[in-house]
């Protein structure tokens, strides 16, 4: 099999587990549902106050409901001894680890769909748009790649449930940081060019963290 073909079977694999469950897409979304709402009666916010505020409060709710999709994706694998398996595999071990991001990135995507309506709803920001949704999808992009590599470290701990978000958060400070200028930006109505730096630190996260994570992934998971 090719790299390629190896990646496609893993994320065939999960998604295919995932919607015959919908364990974990059931579990952020409600949880993502209940933070903005739990957000906009405790803020009370609105008019141009919601709009300035929807950028942070978004994306503090997708990093909290990610981590239920990043908590589980090794969790299950490690459980049921499939790890071992994958392992023992004859593939490349980076295709373990993108064919993982790329499943935690396919549930948080969907997810995403519906939450970004009602949030713009919530909020009354247009977050339903071109700009917004390619930012969101960078941001995203990073945050699975990442979050799939601690999760793969974070899995084989004793308090795994508490090491994961240690882990994470302060390594995608940046990541967040970006994402939410750039969509602030956005949503005053500036034009892509002008958060274009906050997009290129974003881009420049993702590139370098995949190149990290896919020269680290061996060693993380190896003996």
């Amino acid at each position: 099999m090719t790299f390629l073909h190896q990646v496609g079977a893993i994320v065939a694999k999960d998604v295919a587990a995932e919607i015959r469950t919908r364990e974990l897409a059931s579990a952020m979304l409600v949880f993502a549902v209940l933070s903005l709402l739990i957000f906009s009666f405790a803020l009370d916010l609105s008019g141009d106050l919601a709009r300035v505020a929807a950028p942070g409060v978004l994306w503090t709710t997708l990093t909290f409901a990610g981590l239920l999709e990043l908590n589980r994706s090794f969790v299950h694998e490690q459980q049921d001894g499939c790890i071992d398996g994958l392992l023992l595999a004859p593939m490349d071990r980076s295709a373990i680890l993108c064919g993982k991001a790329l499943g935690n990135l396919i549930v948080m995507v969907t997810v995403e769909s519906i939450l970004l309506p009602l949030a713009s709803v919530l909020f009354g920001a247009n977050l339903v748009h071109g700009a917004v949704l390619l930012v969101t999808f960078l941001g995203t992009l990073g945050y699975a790649i990442v979050g799939t590599l601690l999760a793969a470290v974070a899995v084989n701990t004793r308090a795994r449930e508490v090491m994961l978000p240690v882990l994470t958060l302060p390594l995608t400070v940046p990541l967040l940081i970006a994402v939410v200028q750039a969509t602030a930006g956005l949503l005053e109505g500036a034009p892509l060019s002008d958060v274009q730096g906050w997009v290129s630190l974003v881009v420049a996260y993702d590139l370098t963290m995949t190149a990290v994570a896919i020269l680290t992934f061996g060693f993380v998971v190896g003996e």
